[in-house]
């Protein structure tokens, strides 16, 4: 039977509070007991990474309470409880089916009299049959012309995670010969976003691909309008160059302003939405379905390690909990996630999105106010670039940030070149290990300028190569990091009010429903 109740009624949690200052990191990470550490506080993960920890602020006394916190909250039954299709969404009364996308993890879920995975593995078909005939010419312009570029149109997860995800795999398709299309993206409401990008590509050999679940989208739909006329201005019929991913609801769904729909449900959070149509489609047209399935594969196998109950060989049920730590008993504010792969340069953009709109809550499963702090800010860029940028705060600054480093040992491109005796991925390697140290350790010198006082806690995902597997294995670490957290907290991960106050106010702007404040700001800005 489960049982929901917030983090400060656990029995762990309580414990947890007596250990916060019992690891030295400085002195854990030094010497002989450092390298055991390394050795000792690791993980495996699926398609060959591994997460290791060994330069967190945790020791095995710590680590046991953190296990038993784990038990208490019934973070696998919950987990299995989600993709057997319970109603985990309180907030919006929904099912929370992410994961189903990618593969079935239990029992078949039910839901709107139809079998769910089905549904999904329906629409992938779909979406693989299309970009199929894209690839062979099959579809094409009213001149006969193949599509060479394929546009999305959308906001927030139908943009961060999508575009995250090509930007990872551009240069991997290239260098293994699956590079079918450009991709580029529109999303800001901003009419030069829209307006940079058409002036980037050939319009007329272009697809656009508008992704509103809703179909009613503003910020989308908006775009969509600026596209159309530009395609319009250039002679072109729209409906020829645009496909739509929504729900069968959405009025978009059986309009003929588009050459086909691909349908996605209310049962997948945009955050969450990089592995149904939503990344399907752009993805697909872009790099082939057989690369999709691939970066599916990844994830779903990232998502059977998640089942384990034992959070020792349980990389994102482990990387959550050492998360709470930080978060309630250290009181760090904050986490920077630093890739040291260019390919991963949005990556950090999407996971801010996944955590903070998943997990920034101050009320619980029942609408209660909770006691403690909730998500961190998430912030980040790739190395070695952060290093010359805001790594002097994160080294010598007041605030103690906790990071989590992801690293490769071997680049996209199969090719490098040795410079002062070492390659370029050398040097990126060096870069990483030399940061964990030194975050870790520092360094005593007698002139403060160049003291370090060490003690600022990392751990690091390892793998091979960035490929479409290691990819879906990274996406799904992070979502699934983010949902246990959720549950340790007793908070609804899968609904995003805060998101909708904004929106609301904005529709009295336009329609000049305005007084007070908000009048003299839309004054300001001649709306």
């Amino acid at each position: 039977m489960i049982s929901w109740k917030n983090m400060d009624q656990t029995a762990a949690f309580a414990k947890l509070a007596a250990l916060k200052d019992r690891v030295d990191l400085t002195k854990a990470m030094a010497g002989e007991n450092g390298a055991r550490r390394v050795t000792r506080y690791s993980v495996p993960m699926s398609n060959g990474l591994v997460y290791n920890y060994a330069a967190k602020q945790v020791d095995d006394e710590i680590l046991g309470v953190l296990c038993e916190l784990a038990a208490e909250t019934q973070l696998a039954e919950k987990y299995k409880a989600l993709y057997n299709g319970e109603v985990i969404n309180t907030g919006e009364k929904r099912l929370v089916l992410h994961q189903l996308t990618r593969g079935q993890l239990g029992e078949d879920v039910m839901a709107d009299g139809v079998n769910k995975r089905e549904f999904y593995l329906g629409e992938q078909r779909k979406v693989a049959d299309f970009a199929r005939r894209v690839h062979a010419g099959e579809i094409t312009n009213e001149a006969g012309e193949t599509f060479t570029t394929v546009v999305q149109i959308g906001i927030g997860g139908s943009d961060l995670g999508p575009r995250a995800m090509y930007i990872a795999l551009e240069n991997w398709a290239k260098q293994n010969h699956t590079f079918h299309m450009e991709a580029r993206f529109i999303s800001n409401v901003d009419p030069d976003d829209a307006a940079s990008v058409l002036a980037g590509i050939n319009v007329a050999r272009s697809l656009f691909v508008l992704v509103s679940k809703s179909g009613t989208t503003l910020e989308t739909l908006t775009n969509e309008s600026f596209v159309k006329d530009a395609l319009r201005n250039e002679g072109l019929d729209p409906s020829r160059h645009m496909v739509a991913v929504t729900s069968e609801t959405s009025p978009l769904a059986g309009s003929s302003d588009y050459l086909a729909a691909f349908f996605m449900d209310d049962y997948i959070g945009g955050r969450y939405s990089s592995t149904s149509c939503v990344g399907g489609a752009v993805l697909s047209l872009a790099f082939g379905p057989e690369v999709f399935e691939r970066f599916l594969n990844g994830a779903a196998a990232e998502d059977e390690l998640a089942k384990n109950p034992d959070p020792m060989q349980n990389a994102a049920m482990l990387d959550a909990l050492i998360g709470v730590f930080e978060r309630n008993v250290k009181n760090y504010p904050v986490t920077a996630v630093l890739p040291y792969s260019q390919a991963l340069s949005r990556f950090p953009a999407h996971l801010q999105q996944l955590d903070m709109e998943s997990n920034g809550k101050s009320v619980n499963r029942f609408g209660e106010p909770v006691s403690y702090v909730t998500g961190p800010i998430i912030f980040g860029e790739p190395g070695t670039n952060g290093q010359h940028s805001f790594y002097q705060l994160l080294h010598q600054g007041k605030t103690i940030v906790p990071l989590q480093f992801v690293g490769f040992r071997a680049s996209q491109i199969g090719r490098d070149v040795v410079i002062q005796g070492s390659t370029s991925q050398q040097k990126l390697g060096a870069n990483v290990a030399a940061q964990i140290m030194a975050f870790a350790c520092g360094k005593d010198d007698e002139n403060p300028n160049k003291s370090f006082e060490g003690g600022r806690p990392s751990s690091i995902i390892v793998g091979d190569q960035l490929t479409p597997e290691s990819l879906g294995a990274l996406l799904a670490h992070f979502e699934n990091k983010v949902m246990f957290q959720g549950f340790v907290w007793n908070i609804n991960s899968f609904d995003q009010e805060g998101v909708q106050l904004g929106k609301i106010l904005a529709k009295r702007v336009l329609a000049h429903d305005t007084d007070g404040a908000l009048k003299a700001f839309s004054d300001m800005l001649n709306i």
